[in-house]
Order: C-alpha cells, then structure tokens, then sequence
C-alpha cells in the first residue's frame, strides 16, 4: 500500500503521518515512513535549496524540476523497494503536492507536472491520497509558531503571499472533488484525535483489503 498525505501549510499532515504509522505498526503492519522534498540523503541536499528562504530568485520551472529531482531518488531509492517488501509507505507529500504548488499556484498547468511525473514516477499512484484541509490563517500561524519554534531556515513556501496559498488550498479541494476514489479531504482545524479518527476510518478499509488479498 502507498498512501501520501496532503496538505496546505500547517495543516498538520506530518503528525498525522507519523500517528497512523504507529497505529498501523501495532496491528502489527510494517511501515516505512518518508517525506518530500527529501527523503534520501541526496534528496535532503535538494531540499535545502528549494526551501531556503533566502533563495528567493529560485525560478517556477527550476522549483518543479529540483522537486521532481529529489522525488524520483526516493521513488527509485526508498518507495518502489519497500513496496516491493511488502510495507505500507506512507509519503509526507508526493506528485499532488507539485500538481498543486507548482501547476496551480505557480500557473505551470496540469500537464507539465504530468509530464515530469511520467519520467520520474514511473508510473506509480498512490493507493490513497489523505489531503488534511485547514483555512489559510490558521495554517500559516502554526506553521509559523513552528518554525520559530525550531529556528527552521526552511520557509520559503511559507513566506509565499497568501494568493499563493489560497490557490494551494482552492487547488487542494478541487483535487479531491475529481477523484473521490483515491483523494480524501480531511478537516484538519479540530483536535488532532478527531483527526487521526477520520484519517483510520479512510485507511482501515484499505488494510482489510490488502491483508484478504493476500501475499
């Protein structure tokens, strides 16, 4: 099983990756955890360029190869192999995110991102996409309590105007509204159990029909 989990700025969709891989491993499932952009060693070179706020000249084209860059090594590195061993992976951020900050946001279009997803991808979809939905405002103070917080130098995304990130979100809702089997939108403004409750009712069918489909 692949499932990503999706989000605007803030939404808390990492601590809601990181509570249903606990849940998950108590059932006794192997899971393997990973995010983007980074994931691997290399990948987390690429990250640091793309996020750093003082690269503020990093243009839209350059922003969505760097992504697809760092996406393709732990595809190729990380997820295809634990897929292979028969572990959940579960993605903090995949190719929606860059159909949505980069063709949406940043006006790139759908098929480009498409088009750079075929190459680096190879094809692979998530089984199940948990985009957690939070407004702009909110979103945004978190993640900026967060960095603070942390002292994090990452925040490029996040010093994007807010046009920028209603876009994200506008583009986010859209998504789930045209693939209803795979997309799941989540409000992520209530308390993070009532959350990750909504996040196993989505999951827990999708375990029960791996474990009957069987090895």
């Amino acid at each position: 099983m692949f499932i990503t989990f999706e989000g605007p700025e803030g939404s808390g969709k990492s601590t809601q990756l990181r509570m249903l891989a606990a849940r998950l491993r108590e059932s006794g499932r192997a899971v393997f955890e990973t995010a983007e952009p980074g994931g691997t060693p290399i990948g987390l070179q690429i990250r640091r360029v793309l996020l750093d706020a003082a690269n503020t000249d990093l243009k839209p084209t350059t922003e969505l190869l760097l992504m697809f860059a760092a996406r393709a090594q732990n595809v190729e590195q990380w997820i295809l192999p634990a897929l292979g061993r028969g572990e959940v992976v579960l993605c903090d951020r995949f190719t929606d995110s860059t159909l949505v900050y980069q063709g949406s946001a940043r006006g790139m279009g759908a098929e480009v991102v498409y088009e750079v997803d075929r190459i680096a991808c190879r094809g692979l979809v998530p089984d199940l996409t948990l985009v957690i939905d939070i407004d702009v405002e909110t979103g945004l103070a978190r993640a900026h309590r967060r960095s603070v917080r942390t002292q994090d130098m990452e925040t490029r995304m996040e010093q994007q105007d807010l046009s920028f990130h209603r876009k994200v979100r506008e583009a986010y809702r859209r998504l789930a509204a045209d693939e209803l089997q795979r997309v799941k939108l989540i409000d992520g403004s209530r308390p993070e159990p009532a959350v990750a409750a909504d996040v196993w009712a989505e999951v827990q069918g999708l375990v029960k029909q791996s474990k009957e489909a069987g090895p």
